[in-house]
C-alpha cells in the first residue's frame, strides 16, 4: 500500500489556541515539504490523522486509534510524523511499534 498517514500531534497544555494550533499547522507544513522533496513519496496519497489537545501518554486519542485501525487493515503504507513525541511520549509502547508491531506489518515509519 502506497498510503501514506501523516499523524499531527499537540499536547492538552498547547490546546487552548483560538484557531488550529500553529504547532500542528507547523508540523502539517514541515512534513508535507518532507514529502514533495522525497522522489519515493511524491505519488502517494496523503491521509492526515490530527489529534490537536491530547497527550502523548495516553493512546486513547480518537485519531491515533483509527491510525492504528487502518494500519491494521492495511490501508497505511507509510507513517510520517515531525518526530517521535508526536506518536508516543510512552517509550515502551514506541519501542514495541518500532521493533515489532510495525515491522510485522512491513509499515515504513518516518520521524
Amino acid at each position: 500500500m502506497n498510503k501514506i498517514a501523516i499523524y499531527l500531534r499537540l499536547s492538552e497544555e498547547d490546546y487552548h489556541k483560538v484557531d488550529e494550533s500553529v504547532s500542528i499547522v507547523n508540523q502539517r507544513d514541515y512534513i508535507k515539504s518532507y514529502i514533495e522533496n522525497e522522489t519515493s513519496l511524491k505519488s502517494c496519497e496523503i491521509e492526515e490523522y490530527v489529534d490537536d489537545g491530547y497527550s502523548a501518554t495516553n493512546t486513547n486519542r480518537p485519531s491515533f486509534l483509527r491510525l492504528i485501525d487502518d494500519i491494521k487493515s492495511g490501508k497505511v503504507g507509510t507513517i510520517i510524523v515531525k518526530d517521535m513525541s508526536r506518536f508516543s511520549r510512552d517509550y515502551i509502547l514506541l519501542g514495541d511499534y518500532l521493533s515489532n508491531i510495525l515491522p510485522f506489518l512491513k509499515i515504513r515509519f518516518i520521524a
